[in-house]
């Protein structure tokens, strides 16, 4: 069982993804044991990580006639690497299911035991993937590492509030947001909710993604607290999440237990006024 701490070490990988799970795998978990020497508790890898994303090569997912033996083999390493190194890992890829269903896309959360305790299926799919290569998903998940909570998404849900919303309600100190995109305004958007919000949100991005959005973590603050390089090479950032942290005492502290008194909205409405003034919006 994790103890709980105040901080602790998280890792941004930016892997260069193709769309063969071997080559894929072996850098993965390369990445892994640098997150591990550089003392990362967990690490978090982009969308497609594994598998390699549909939209990179879309004759190579027709159909989805996709040979998933390597893709069960290099998961089952992967899973191993995690135990053996006492880390946790959350990783993208694609999840087959039964007869002729699309599979999900997906993030796997890898235990620091080398288990798969839980997956998140993409919920917000766009119109092509929808129609035409993945099922939907429909949980949010939330983890808990040494008693900070993680909640996943994936790429163009970043463009849905209500998820992050729903990941705030549920107590959620991180987000770890794993995208397969070029599209640079996604960063910007992360580093608002995470200064709305007052948490933590971590981007993992595949190297060729980088020149647009590199992988890094945002601080409760709205700020980069680190990020990976632009120049389309496999890389990772380690950052402490640190809840005593000097320039987070305002957003963790202050920010974020008013806001929560704000949106359960009683001290507004215990100093509600009965006035004809108030009543009357049409009056000068």
């Amino acid at each position: 069982m994790s103890s709980v701490v105040d901080a602790m070490t998280i890792a941004a990988a930016q892997p260069l993804v193709t769309c063969d799970p071997v080559e894929n795998g072996g850098v993965v978990r390369a990445l892994m044991r640098e997150a591990h020497e550089r003392g990362a508790r967990l690490v978090q890898f982009p969308e497609g990580a594994l598998t390699g994303y549909v939209g990179q090569a879309k004759r190579h997912f027709a159909g989805w006639n996709i040979d998933w033996a390597p893709v069960r083999a290099q998961l089952d390493e992967t899973a191993a690497l995690a135990g053996e190194l006492d880390l946790w890992v959350v990783l993208g890829g694609n999840h087959r299911l039964t007869g002729p269903h699309r599979p999900h896309n997906s993030l796997y959360v890898i235990s620091n035991r080398g288990e798969i305790v839980d997956r998140y299926d993409k919920r917000y799919l766009s119109h092509t993937e929808v129609t035409g290569y993945y099922s939907p998903g429909f949980e949010p998940v939330v983890v808990d590492v040494s008693g900070f909570r993680f909640g996943l998404a994936l790429c163009i849900e970043i463009n849905f509030a209500e998820v992050f919303l729903d990941y705030l309600h549920h107590g959620v100190d991180c987000v770890l947001f794993s995208s397969f995109s070029q599209d640079p305004v996604f960063g910007v958007i992360a580093q608002g909710y995470a200064a709305a919000n007052c948490q933590w949100f971590s981007v993992s991005v595949p190297a060729q993604c980088s020149p647009a959005m590199p992988s890094g973590v945002i601080g409760p603050h709205g700020a980069w607290l680190g990020r990976c390089a632009t120049d389309g090479h496999s890389g990772l950032v380690c950052v402490d999440l640190d809840r005593q942290a000097s320039e987070l005492k305002m957003a963790l502290h202050v920010a974020r237990p008013w806001r929560a008194t704000a949106r359960a909205g009683t001290i507004y409405t215990q100093r509600s006024v009965e006035d004809p003034r108030s009543s009357d919006r049409m009056a000068p």
